[in-house]
């Protein structure tokens, strides 16, 4: 049946793209595939996204409020006197133990930039906004080495099928803190 008025469609395409990619990967990425995951259309992809590109850029913005979130909400994390080094790890710990499709997904968006300029500007939004929401608790060029860090251990742990260390984060976390000469 034909919807008129749908102001839900635009979610739901971005809601079927990131399906799509978590279940086929980039390579299974079309606006036909996605018009079909979202059953609407597929001018409707088209109009609301003249670009697949442009598809891929609504779906990382909303793939990476995920890890933004989570790190926001993390009350202990807000005081000055947190124990960064632990309350992070365990939030990588609670975030790989999570969704794991949900988080390669992320990745895979995320990674996607390599090789998609447009995709460039989102990703670095990601970082910014990680490394913002950390700069409270350290100095701004530390807090981009953390987003660093914590990338490629979350990486590793993908990549490699290798379970999450929690208490080899926390030290890895704890010597980057450190003060120089410490």
């Amino acid at each position: 049946m034909a919807r008129r008025h749908d102001p839900e469609r635009r979610q739901r395409i971005i809601d079927a793209a990131i399906r799509v990619v978590g279940r086929a990967g980039l390579a299974g990425l079309s606006h036909r595939t996605v018009a079909a995951e979202a059953d609407v259309p597929l001018g409707s992809t088209t109009y609301h996204f003249a670009t697949l590109d442009d598809l891929l850029v609504a779906a990382l913005r909303q793939a990476n409020e995920g890890f933004a979130k989570v790190l926001a909400s993390h009350g202990d994390l807000a005081s000055p006197d947190a124990d960064l080094p632990a309350g992070l790890a365990a939030l990588l710990g609670e975030w790989l133990a999570g969704d794991r499709t949900g988080v390669e997904l992320e990745y895979e968006l995320y990674l996607a930039a390599l090789r998609r300029p447009a995709l460039r500007p989102v990703a670095a939004e990601w970082a910014d906004e990680v490394t913002a929401l950390l700069a409270p608790h350290t100095d701004p060029a530390t807090a981009k080495a953390l987003v660093a860090l914590m990338d490629g251990i979350c990486l590793q742990v993908l990549l490699t099928d290798t379970p999450y260390d929690e208490t080899h984060t926390r030290e890895t976390l704890t010597r980057l803190l450190a003060p120089p000469g410490a």
